[in-house]
């Protein structure tokens, strides 16, 4: 049986060009250590995102989280999509990811949503950095999550978030989700991307 260290190794990605080795390594696990993520990390975590690029200064990333076992976390777990719950009870933490809608003026922050993402790329490195794995995801019913959480009113929630430390046991996954955890990693070429004005 493959253990989920083999697994965090052999997902290191195969790049074209030499990047920073924590970004090459990370990866979106849906299978976690079941040890809760230790209180410093969590701060450290936050700080990265503290620290991270935001137009204007605005910081307009708001979050809510919890640890497994707790009301908060079946909270965040029950406004996820039904493929996410078949997995995302692994973790042993739940964050609901938001960004305020308009600036301190009332106007609308058109790079809010880009800051969100920043600060959430800061974040990942250093979870990282932390042997923490990451898996961030788009399916979550951000309405129920608006309600059942009581998301003040300006703000919207945009994804959820799984975070737990390395490790778990591959066969607590269902079948299909196991291939998908050991399958080699590819991404689109630069060429299909990135293009030199004129």
């Amino acid at each position: 049986m493959t253990s989920p260290k083999q697994i965090q190794l052999e997902n290191i990605a195969e790049t074209d060009f030499e990047i920073f080795a924590l970004l090459k390594q990370r990866y979106s696990p849906r299978i976690f250590n079941n040890e809760p993520i230790k209180s410093r990390h969590i701060k450290q975590l936050f700080e990265a995102i503290r620290w991270s690029a935001s137009s204007n200064n605005l910081q307009p990333w708001r979050f809510i989280y919890a640890e497994k076992g707790t009301k908060g976390f079946q909270n965040i777990f029950d406004c996820l999509s039904d493929f996410n719950q078949t997995w995302a009870d692994n973790a042993p933490f739940l964050m609901l990811a938001a960004y305020k809608e308009n600036d301190n003026e009332g106007k609308e922050n058109f790079h809010a949503l880009h800051d969100l993402g920043l600060c959430l790329g800061a974040m990942t490195v250093q979870a990282q950095y932390l042997g923490i794995g990451v898996h961030h995801m788009a399916g979550v019913n951000w309405e129920e999550a608006h309600a059942k959480l009581q998301v003040p009113e300006g703000y919207h929630v945009a994804t959820a978030i799984a975070l737990g430390y390395y490790g778990g046991d591959l066969n607590d996954l269902p079948e299909e989700l196991q291939k998908q955890e050991t399958d080699k990693r590819h991404r689109n070429p630069q060429e299909s991307f990135a293009f030199r004005g004129m």
